[in-house]
């Protein structure tokens, strides 16, 4: 039976830097444990250390740590046994999706991000409407709720926000949108962190936003995909609408009207006109 080593790789013991939001950390701590797996330190068939132990190494809380093991599952480098732990799994046979990290770069690759989700939300709250049960819209309320307590406690609510998103994704019945939501998230939530710090600036921003996610529950426990699917293409439009009217995001150029035809070039078509009627 495999145990979890008693000395864990030093690199497993040394702490994150401190001062780091929640979500950077979560960030940083899934960069480092998948590093290990996939350097061959941490080997397919090897127990993670408990969840305390890593929280306890590497001086961060246990949701921080919770999250990073999230993004691990996503990414299918380790997997959950039933009370027995997280261990790692064996390389797949194909190469897993990924994303360049250079999306992170810049606010507009960030949006690019989010054009990709833009894409996903709107048939995912449309399938929720359809196929979501009682116990599923109940825990999308309470994950709205959720937000609405962590903005009142001074959070910027990221994670609750992706986790209201999260809910919605498993309420579709297709539990291959729940993975992709959570490969995603390593990229959304940097993403999620921009327009929330830019939506917390302005009341009616935060209102509005409020106004934008009930639209979403009431249109899925109503069981109307049509308005679920609006509700959410609305709520991540009019998100990339308020970076720009928060002056983060420079506004897209319109659109070029057709270029007038030179006047010689008219002359010369009227000139031929004339010569063919005279004729």
């Amino acid at each position: 039976m495999l145990q979890t080593p008693r000395n864990p790789p030093p690199a497993v013991l040394s702490p994150l830097p401190l001062r780091q939001p929640a979500d950077r950390l979560s960030d940083r701590l899934a960069q480092r444990l998948a590093g290990l797996i996939e350097s061959g330190k941490l080997a397919p068939g090897e127990r993670l250390p408990t969840e305390q132990q890593l929280a306890t190494a590497h001086g961060v809380s246990r949701t921080v740590v919770r999250e990073a093991v999230h993004q691990l599952k996503s990414r299918s480098l380790v997997s959950a046994r039933q009370g027995s732990g997280v261990y790692v799994m064996a390389a797949p046979s194909n190469l897993p999706l990924a994303f360049d990290p250079s999306v992170l770069d810049s606010v507009e690759a960030v949006v690019h991000v989010v054009e990709v989700r833009r894409v996903l939300e709107g048939e995912i709250a449309a399938l929720a409407a359809e196929r979501a049960t009682r116990a599923q819209v109940a825990a999308i309320r309470r994950a709205l709720k959720a937000i609405d307590a962590a903005v009142a406690q001074g959070s910027d609510g990221v994670a609750e926000d992706l986790a209201f998103h999260r809910a919605i994704g498993e309420a579709s019945g297709n539990p291959q949108f729940g993975l992709l939501l959570g490969f995603l998230e390593q990229y959304l939530r940097e993403g999620m962190r921009i327009t929330r710090g830019n939506e917390a600036r302005r009341l009616d921003f935060m209102q509005e936003v409020q106004l934008e996610h009930r639209a979403i529950v009431d249109a899925i426990a109503a069981r109307d995909p049509d308005a679920a699917r609006a509700s959410a293409l609305r709520h991540i439009g009019r998100g990339r609408q308020r970076l720009v009217e928060g002056g983060v995001l420079t506004p897209a150029p319109a659109p070029r009207s057709p270029a007038r035809a030179r006047p010689a070039v008219r002359a010369d078509r009227q000139s031929k006109r004339i010569k063919e009627n005279t004729r």
